[in-house]
C-alpha cells in the first residue's frame, strides 16, 4: 500500500463493559496495541487514535 499525502488512519478504542464494571481501562491499552499491530501489518501509516475512555458503548447517548 502506498502512502498518500494528507491521509490518516483513524484507530478507535472504547472502554469495554467489563472494564467499566471493574473501574479499569486495561482494554484501551490492549485495543491500541492490537490496532497498531494490524495497521503495521497491512501498511497503514499516519496513525491517529480516537479513544472513549470512561464511556461504554452500552450506554445511551442521553446518559453519556
Amino acid at each position: 500500500m502506498t502512502e498518500k499525502q494528507g491521509f490518516m488512519t483513524a484507530l478507535y478504542e472504547r472502554l469495554s463493559r467489563d472494564d467499566e464494571l471493574n473501574g479499569e481501562s486495561n482494554s484501551i491499552s490492549n485495543q491500541k496495541k492490537l490496532l497498531e499491530q494490524y495497521a503495521k501489518e497491512h501498511g497503514f501509516t499516519n496513525l491517529v487514535h480516537f479513544t472513549d475512555d470512561g464511556i461504554s458503548g452500552t450506554r445511551f447517548v442521553e446518559v453519556r
